[in-house]
């Protein structure tokens, strides 16, 4: 893209490495998908480079302590090689970039967990359950922690768990037992009774490994219940979400780019040059420029905001308007990249077609279009009383 958001010498500093893996997953990300493989090795190379612990703050080792901005930079840059791969690293860095700015959890445990991720540890919560759903429609969670003595017993399933061939630590949010109450439980993946079903089949976002997490009475400590949820906690906006609608454009962007260089470099026999001269042609390259641009400024300016602001309780409707605008962007380029290719963009060869899967599931990603939309009426509602 011609318009740079890198603005420190940071960040600058940053993107060369998250460049350096982005160009080495793009040259796996077709195998990848073909064989519907969780990417191993890029996770390998992302623990090896100190991607994966670049979230943690500085005074708690960490080297660097991402902005917001800097994740969204880091992570449109990663999709642009391999979409699942950014997707999954991006719930890690995110919740953990969450967990420090909340001061979520007790201190202990955050000094703890900060010591596992710079030693290469993964974590992500899994919440999504196959009767509930979504977590953001409020269904209460069916996979259920009983207390006996001073011990917790975990039991349930949870779907949708990205990376899980990976996790070293999951956050489980399940119900307390007799209570009305929710809680996350800190659970370590090599405790016995933590399996996982291997149940990931999609035409999207295939190397993601999202499969089911199997909780068959898994014993744990008291004090791994991290945090209770509370009507406080609920409401308050997350900004390191932001990391989706980021990986979407990058994915958006790498379509733009193939697309424009085969218009650059494609001359069929019926026209003199390539098919750049062809005034639709060009026309659907700048509406392209139009999308990406409006969308990732959008993106990138909310970013900001968020980093700047000391009181970010009321930025919930423009991260998601964020999110909203940037997903539907990246759809909406994708195809038009495709329109600009041809029949040829459907090839199994053809990165498009992947491409072109790949963002539809930014559709089904928090938060959902039909919420964002209902909050930004209300808002209007609101202010119109």
């Amino acid at each position: 893209m011609p318009i740079s958001f890198i603005k420190t010498e940071k960040q600058e500093r940053l993107y060369k490495l998250v460049s350096e893996l982005a160009d080495k997953f793009n040259e796996r990300a077709a195998k990848y998908d073909e064989a519907g493989e969780f990417p191993l090795l890029n996770f390998e190379e992302l623990r090896t480079s100190g991607y994966t612990s670049l979230s943690i703050p500085k005074e708690h080792g960490g080297e660097e302590g991402l902005s917001l901005y800097d994740l969204v930079l880091l992570q449109e840059r990663l999709a642009q090689g391999d979409g699942s791969t950014a997707l999954s690293i991006g719930w890690h860095l995110g919740a953990t970039m969450d967990l420090f700015d909340k001061k979520r959890w007790n201190d202990e445990k955050r000094l703890w967990y900060a010591k596992q991720v710079l030693q290469g540890a993964l974590f992500n919560r899994a919440a999504t359950e196959p009767q509930t759903g979504s977590p953001t429609r409020g269904g209460k969670p069916q996979t259920t922690a009983k207390k006996e003595g001073n011990k917790w017993i975990l039991s349930g399933r949870k779907t949708f768990t990205t990376m899980a061939p990976v996790l070293d630590y999951i956050g489980v949010i399940a119900s307390i037992d007799g209570t009305d109450q929710v809680g996350e439980f800190l659970v370590e993946r090599t405790k016995p009774g933590v399996t996982i079903e291997e149940t990931w089949d999609t035409i999207s976002m295939r190397g993601t490994g999202s499969h089911d997490l199997v909780l068959s009475n898994v014993v744990l400590e008291e004090d791994d219940l991290v945090e209770m949820s509370t009507p406080e906690l609920k409401v308050q906006p997350n900004g390191w979400l932001l990391h989706i609608p980021a990986c979407y454009l990058g994915i958006a962007i790498a379509a733009r780019n193939y697309a424009v260089t085969f218009a650059n470099e494609y001359s069929p026999n019926s026209i003199i040059g390539p098919i750049k001269t062809i005034p639709n042609v060009a026309r659907t390259v700048g509406e392209m420029e139009a999308e990406l641009l409006q969308a990732r400024h959008v993106l990138y300016s909310i970013a900001d905001k968020w980093d700047r602001l000391d009181d970010r309780s009321q930025l919930g409707p423009e991260l998601g308007l964020a999110k909203y605008i940037a997903t539907n962007s990246a759809i909406s380029v994708v195809d038009k990249a495709m329109r600009i290719v041809g029949a040829r963009s459907l090839q199994k060869s053809n990165p498009l077609q992947r491409y072109y899967r790949d963002v539809r599931a930014g559709l089904h990603n928090p938060p959902m279009d039909d919420m964002t939309i209902a909050k930004l009426a209300n808002l209007a509602f609101k202010e119109m009383e």
